[in-house]
Formats: C-alpha cells, sequence, structure tokens
C-alpha cells in the first residue's frame, strides 16, 4: 500500500509499505483525514525521545472501517470511526488503575504502530469510536487533538469561575482554549506569533503576546493574583517554568507541552504558593465527550484546518519546518 514512510530527520517519502493485517480484535479502515500534529513535526525532526525510524506517522485519523476482526461487534464495515491512538498494555500499574495513557509499555499508533498517513491502518476495536451522524470526516479528525485539551482542563480542574491562562496558542493550545470555554471560563492565550493571537480571539479568548511583559501583563488583568489555572502548551523549559510564575498562589499548573531540556524551578515556591504542577499526557476516556461537542457545533476550532491532499504530505511537513506558523493546522485527507 501507499504511505509517507519517515525514514529518518527530516527524511518523508511516498513509498510502498506493507497493507497491515486485522486480527481477530482489530478494525481495519481506510483513513480519510489525518492531521498533522506537533508531535508528528517533533518525529520528522528528531526532536522526540521516543522516536523510531522508520515510521508512519499520523494518529489524529478519521476514516471508514474496511474490515473487522471475528471478534468484534462495536462497528461495522462502512462505519466512519476515528482512532484513540494510545493503546495500554492493561497489566502495568498505570494500566490497572485507569491510567492506560500512562503504560510503561505505552504503544502509540503513528508511532509505535503504523499510523494514518497511508492507505490503510489497524487499530484495537477498543480504540475506535463511531463518528456521529452528521460530522464529516474533516472535523471528526480534530476529536484526537480535542480530547488533550479535555485532559488537560481535567487535570487542571477548569471551572466556569477560573481565569484560565493558556501559554502557546498553536494547534494544542487552541484545543485547550475551546474545552476551558466551553466550561464557562474566562481564558487568556499568550503566543509570539500574532497570526495565531488573532485566531484565538476568534474564538473567544483574550490575548497577550509572549514577550518581556508577560508576567506584568498577566498581574494587571488578574488584579496582581496571577491565573488560576495555567496550561503550558508550549513545550519549552522556559514556558513551563514562567507557568508557575504566572500562577496564583493556591492554583494550579499544567504541563501539556514536550519539553526536552532541564527545568529550573525555585524550590521555595513549591511552600510558598502551594503550587499543583500536574502533568497531562495524551487523554483517557475522553473520546466521547471530543465526539459530542464536536458534533453540537460549539467547536468552532476545525475552522483553523488547511485541507492538503495527502500524497502531498511531505512537501507539508518540509514547508512546516521552514515555516511553523505557515499553516495553523494541516489535514491530510485521502480522496
Amino acid at each position: 500500500m501507499k504511505a509517507l514512510i519517515l525514514e529518518g530527520v527530516r527524511q518523508l517519502r511516498l513509498g510502498d509499505w506493507p497493507e497491515p493485517v486485522c486480527g481477530a480484535t482489530d478494525v481495519l479502515l481506510r483513513p480519510i483525514a489525518a492531521g498533522i500534529c506537533a508531535g508528528d513535526m517533533q518525529h520528522y525532526l528528531g526532536r522526540n525521545p521516543y522516536t523510531k525510524y522508520p515510521l508512519i506517522g499520523g494518529h489524529e485519523v478519521c476514516g471508514t472501517v474496511v474490515e473487522t476482526g471475528t471478534a468484534v461487534t462495536r462497528v461495522v464495515r462502512g462505519d466512519l470511526v476515528v482512532i484513540e491512538p494510545v493503546v495500554g498494555c492493561g497489566h502495568c500499574y498505570s494500566c490497572r488503575h485507569g491510567k492506560p495513557n500512562c503504560c510503561v509499555n505505552f504503544c502509540l499508533i503513528g508511532l509505535h504502530r503504523p499510523g494514518g498517513f497511508a492507505e490503510l491502518c489497524v487499530a484495537p476495536a477498543a480504540n475506535v469510536h463511531r463518528v456521529p451522524a452528521g460530522l464529516d470526516p474533516l472535523t471528526a479528525s480534530f476529536a484526537e487533538p480535542l480530547t488533550i485539551g479535555i485532559q488537560a482542563c481535567r487535570r487542571g480542574e477548569v471551572a466556569a469561575d477560573d481565569t484560565c491562562l493558556i501559554l502557546g496558542a498553536g494547534p494544542i493550545g487552541l484545543a485547550i482554549l475551546e474545552v476551558a470555554r466551553a466550561r464557562g471560563a474566562r481564558v487568556i492565550v499568550s503566543d509570539l506569533n500574532a497570526a495565531r493571537l488573532a485566531f484565538a480571539r476568534e474564538l473567544g479568548a483574550e490575548t497577550i503576546s509572549a514577550d518581556a511583559r508577560l508576567a506584568a501583563n498577566v498581574a494587571s488583568r488578574t488584579n496582581g493574583d496571577g491565573a488560576d489555572v495555567v496550561i503550558e502548551a508550549a513545550g519549552t523549559a522556559a514556558t513551563i517554568e514562567a507557568a508557575v510564575d504566572l500562577v496564583a498562589p493556591g492554583g494550579r499548573v499544567v504541563i501539556v507541552g514536550l519539553a526536552k531540556e532541564k527545568v529550573a524551578l525555585d524550590g521555595f515556591v513549591f511552600t510558598r504558593k502551594e503550587v499543583n504542577i500536574l502533568g497531562s499526557r495524551n487523554s483517557v476516556g475522553a473520546f466521547p465527550e471530543a465526539l459530542a461537542l464536536l458534533a453540537s457545533g460549539s467547536i468552532r476550532y476545525p475552522r483553523v484546518a488547511t485541507q492538503i491532499p495527502m500524497w502531498e504530505g511531505a512537501s507539508t511537513f518540509a514547508q512546516l519546518d521552514a515555516n511553523p506558523a505557515a499553516l495553523h493546522k494541516a489535514v491530510l485527507m485521502l480522496a
């Protein structure tokens, strides 16, 4: 089958890959829409510590079921579905305690298993979710990034009376924005990119430039308290360190971005501010909520998408490498 094969750092090509085999408890699907996310770019750029080449990326996938295993009853051929890409082992401490997203044998479709940048993709039946009637494949492909926003807001216990500051207005930052807004929170988004901030405003957020006056501007908008919840979605040591400074005493910091650098925090801040610092990884049980939000029409985030033919994906990755802000969100489409 045809696939976009990532053979090494910045070595993405269209080539042939063995067709996946549908096991007894699996679902074989034909991808229709597959989003490019920050994680895919990290694999492309060699910045993710979990990357092993060669691989077929793509974990934000919506497609049509073409075959089901003999033990599968939850979906049938022809169903439009999305993939929940995290596959837990079911046996480790995290899996036994309901957190397969933290599985010690962590497996991600689109990294450890071939993903959706291909003509066919296979997933365990437990990891596919039927798309609600009337929801198109492009919009449905946003379910996976939206679950990241749901998980982050759950971890931060974002509520209607909160001021939620999001550091980073990339695709994941925008997904978090949408979920926080749906929960009724006051949302402030910070970034250096003016175009991203403009779109965040369209989605209903207040915005602040992530410049040297960021701390002062956050203080001025929060009566000097800081934000109730700060969600870091940029993935740098500097933004993680800033998050702790920008949160109100007794508030919550949620780290979503994947930063490889060491983070330096003043040990005194833990007791002085009694701050809760929480990690957020992928999601657990969030797909039904994500699909319901998308079907309701309340999520405007998919408007950011630029549709690109699947087999032109290599040039799109190169474009985003040269200019990360060239596209708000690229979605590869297989006709």
